[in-house]
């Protein structure tokens, strides 16, 4: 029987499918599978494993992985090493056509190497803007412009187009000028609403359906409401889809950052996700809290979500 994906994200814990994995991918509630560092030995390794992983499901499944380029590359050996996105900001600084040029060579090939091996989704570009005080983003913006940021990305979206493979902008609307690390804390960017989409949400205006998904910050911004951004109906279905049209999919962060437990356990993190606006929730390197969540979590399918879910897997 063909299973139709469901709305989470999972992680597996090494080179190869360990003993329950199988089980667990093949849940109704999955649609993805995201890899790390760890899951990465070889091209040839990560393929094989890919393959393990598709056929421990009888239906489609997203593969898919953080792959942006400088510290944030999950796979390095016998692919290209691409550098922070900030050198191609730098390099737009002084040439700003060759600039592009770059981004959409960088964009084939991230798109390229990881179709090649069967990932299906790069979660690039970040569309952040490189406020300064950020370490967590840091080098991995293209720009402090939004219009630099908006460009360079529109051509690497276009090179990633090229390789075989689609987009996700994130973090939305923008965790550049929040100081703390969501991974470790609550971040909060106290701006008004006005400054934020004049400037780090404008890039989500501008690539407008371009982007095939958005994945939004796990920071507070109060100006619109108290909390994240990724479990506030007003920032991911008053502001992201109605105010600035996106049709996309929308992805969580991952559920297990320190700062997505301010609205309570696994099942009422992915719960609030999905009533606020996601499509799809990650959870990732806690397989505790993933079977917990599939479990627990009850999911009532959108008429959208296979248009968007398919916009990306075309298998």
């Amino acid at each position: 029987m063909t299973l139709k994906p469901g709305p989470v994200v999972i992680d597996v814990a090494g080179t190869t499918l360990q003993a329950g994995e199988r089980e667990r991918i093949a849940h109704p509630l999955v649609g993805g599978v995201i890899l790390f560092a760890r899951n990465f030995s070889s091209a040839a390794q990560v393929s094989a494993l890919i393959a393990d992983i598709r056929r421990a499901r009888p239906g489609p499944l997203m593969i898919c992985v953080d792959h942006e380029g400088g510290r944030v590359q999950r796979f390095r050996e016998g692919f290209t090493a691409i550098a922070p996105m900030r050198e191609l900001g730098r390099l737009w600084d002084a040439d700003p056509m060759e600039a592009c040029r770059q981004a959409a060579l960088q964009g084939e090939t991230i798109g390229r190497e990881l179709r090649q091996v069967g990932v299906d989704l790069s979660f690039t570009p970040v569309l952040d803007l490189d406020h300064g005080p950020s370490g967590v983003i840091g080098d991995r913006a293209f720009h402090r412009d939004a219009r630099v940021v908006s460009l360079l990305a529109g051509r690497l979206m276009h090179g990633l187009l090229l390789g075989g493979m689609g987009n996700c902008g994130k973090h939305f609307p923008g965790h550049g000028y929040a100081h703390a690390d969501s991974h470790h804390e609550l971040p909060v960017d106290e701006r008004p609403l006005s400054q934020i989409l004049a400037e780090d949400a404008a890039p989500y205006r501008w690539l407008g359906n371009t982007l095939l998904s958005v994945m939004p910050a796990h920071v507070v911004y109060p100006a619109v409401d108290s909390l994240p951004a990724g479990f506030s109906s007003r920032w991911l279905r008053g502001i992201l889809r109605r105010r600035l049209g996106f049709g996309g999919l929308i992805f969580s962060d991952d559920l297990t950052m320190e700062a997505a437990t301010v609205v309570g356990g696994i099942v009422a993190r992915a719960d609030a996700a999905l009533q606020a606006g996601c499509d799809m929730v990650l959870v990732c390197n806690r397989p505790d809290l993933a079977g917990e969540l599939l479990e627990g979590l009850r999911w009532r399918r959108a008429s959208a979500f296979a248009a968007r879910y398919h916009a990306i897997v075309r298998r």
